[in-house]
């Protein structure tokens, strides 16, 4: 049996592994501690360098550097995809870029798209304090990512006819906790997409969206209103990473309301941990 046959189970496996959502991942993000491990690893009697992390007793590698050290396709396509007859590409089959989608949508500006940090970047933040960055090896690079956050999403309804709320200003937030120094930096980018996937969410509901538009109240009010900002009192639901589903099952669940959601980087000691997404409805 080839190389490429045998890996396979072991990529099944951790597949198993990021299909995590909900509680269980919200779970298994509070209370197992992900450490780079240092376990040797072998291809063919050859030991070979690949970035792995221990997890509760057990060594996690990502699945697209098997793909790319033992030969085959790993890439997205709505869902994690492995083509074991194709070499590693990491894209999918025969398609090219639509310069179109890369395109800033209605209601988006380039100013939102926060640039990449870098190490040795200096935040001044609403307290005052100015903060250093010392890492960015995690940023769009989690091996707990389970969907791609290239191109924000394509509409599916017309969102010109729903609420078009403000953006907020960019903003940095900083604490104490522990005897760390955390800062929180609003991510009006992912913000965005989160206000997209909602909009997308609206048009694909017949509670919400009929005859190619959205379904008012008897006093012409609609039925779901969107706010890009949460109030400091309320207790929001969050997640990581960005799942689009942990939006549309929530809408779903519940249609009609008013939903405020919010998206920021997380900073602890000068490293860049992950981006977090808020989202409340009432």
């Amino acid at each position: 049996m080839s190389r490429k046959k045998n890996i396979l189970p072991l990529a099944a496996g951790i597949l198993v592994g990021m299909a995590m959502s909900g509680p269980a991942a919200h779970a298994a993000v509070e209370y197992l501690q992900a450490l780079p491990s240092n376990q040797a690893i072998y291809l063919d009697g050859q030991q070979i360098q690949m970035e792995a992390y221990a997890i509760n007793g057990n060594n996690y590698v990502k699945l697209r550097d098997i793909g790319e050290a033992v030969g085959f396709n790993v890439y997205w396509d709505g869902a994690v995809q492995i083509d074991s007859d194709s070499p590693y590409t990491g894209a999918a089959p025969q398609t090219t870029q639509n310069a179109a989608a890369a395109q800033p949508k209605a209601g988006y500006s380039q100013a939102e798209r926060m640039p990449e940090p870098k190490v040795g970047d200096k935040i001044t933040c609403s307290d005052g304090y100015v903060y250093e960055i010392t890492d960015v090896s995690k940023y769009q690079n989690s091996m707990f990512a389970s969907e791609e956050t290239g191109a924000l999403p394509e509409p599916t309804c017309d969102w010109s006819l729903l609420d078009q709320p403000e953006m907020p200003a960019p903003e940095a937030r900083h604490f104490t906790s522990g005897g760390k120094e955390y800062m929180f930096v609003r991510n009006l980018y992912e913000t965005r997409r989160m206000q997209y996937t909602l909009y997308n969410a609206i048009g694909d509901d017949p509670q919400t969206w009929r005859d190619g538009k959205p379904v008012t109240r008897a006093d012409g009010k609609p039925l779901v209103t969107v706010n890009l900002t949460i109030p400091k009192d309320v207790n929001a639901y969050s997640f990581w990473p960005w799942r689009s589903s942990q939006i549309t099952n929530l809408f779903h669940s519940c249609p009609p309301g008013e939903y405020s959601l919010e998206a920021w980087d997380v900073y602890c000691e000068g490293a860049f941990r992950y981006t977090e997404y808020y989202i409340h409805v009432k």
